[in-house]
């Protein structure tokens, strides 16, 4: 199991405990790019363009936007 699968499972079995230092690899490594960043609001976009802001709760990310990136990755997968 390669480090993006194990990000992947991590996010949908646990969305609330995911450290955000991970869900930012996770969608790096998904090929989502990061675009920029105000404040603490950070602005990533899906290979298709869709934007994403987040931003980090402590260490952790927000659970919601985890739901948002993984609705969205099905989308685009197709899966």
């Amino acid at each position: 199991m390669d480090r993006a699968a194990k990000l992947l499972a991590e996010a949908r079995n646990n969305p609330s405990g995911m450290a955000f230092r991970d869900f930012e690899q996770l969608m790096e490594l998904k090929g989502w790019r990061y675009k920029r960043q105000k404040g603490s609001h950070r602005l990533w976009c899906s290979p298709a363009g869709y934007r994403l802001p987040v931003q980090p709760r402590g260490n952790k990310a927000k659970d919601y936007q985890v739901r948002q990136f993984l609705k969205q990755l099905e989308k685009e997968s197709g899966a």
